[in-house]
């Protein structure tokens, strides 16, 4: 079973990628920059991967992966600048942003500002939901689409750069090919628990 829903994840990666070339990597980062929880640390390192094949060129995956988190970011940004905070509040649990989630990215840009922006592109976790107070709060929009592409565009050439490494010593070390398989259990764990987190906090906002 374990095995097969590795198989499972990694066909849907590879399809949505290697079928829709570089607009399977806009589509797939713009999807996670809409507050979806679709890892960029999965999405990027395997797109990575393929520029080791010479499929991509890493520049263009980095640049298109930073292109689809303005895509995804500006949808986003106008649900918090046309539906106000109280719309947020209502439907962000069904994509698990809670009001303190809201209350968190209030103090920062109470702190940094515009700047807030930028420097959340950098951090997990964070980088996804940063967009909706940014509309919220109607920050400038061109300074937003500035501020998410340079953020994005650093964040999405580490970890492609870290995937087409990965990618280069793939065949040459066999220690790493063992290592990387004995991990298989490892990230199927850290997958059924991130599940396991989104059910509960789901289930958690329907009662409040």
């Amino acid at each position: 079973m374990f095995s097969g829903l590795m198989a499972a994840i990694a066909g849907f990666i590879t399809h949505a990628i290697s079928s829709m070339g570089y607009a399977g990597i806009a589509a797939l980062m713009a999807i996670e920059s809409a507050c979806i929880p679709l890892p960029s640390e999965v999405i990027m390192p395997f797109s990575g991967y393929l520029a080791s094949t010479g499929q991509f060129s890493l520049l263009l995956v980095a640049t298109v992966g930073a292109i689809g988190c303005n895509i995804g970011s500006t949808i986003a940004y106008l649900a918090g600048a046309y539906g106000g905070r109280k719309a947020v509040e209502r439907w962000g649990r069904y994509i698990l942003l809670s009001p303190s989630d809201l209350d968190r990215a209030d103090r920062w840009f109470s702190r940094f500002g515009s700047a807030a922006v930028f420097i959340s592109r950098l951090l997990p976790l964070v980088r996804t939901f940063i967009s909706l107070p940014a509309g919220i709060a109607r920050m400038p929009f061109w300074k937003f689409q500035i501020y998410t592409f340079m953020g994005s565009w650093p964040w999405c050439l580490v970890l492609a750069y870290v995937g087409l490494k990965l990618g280069e010593e793939w065949d040459k070390s066999p220690a790493l090919r063992n290592t990387m398989h004995a991990l298989n259990g490892v990230v199927l764990v850290a997958i059924l628990v991130g599940l396991g987190f989104y059910v509960r906090r789901f289930l958690k906002s329907r009662k409040a």
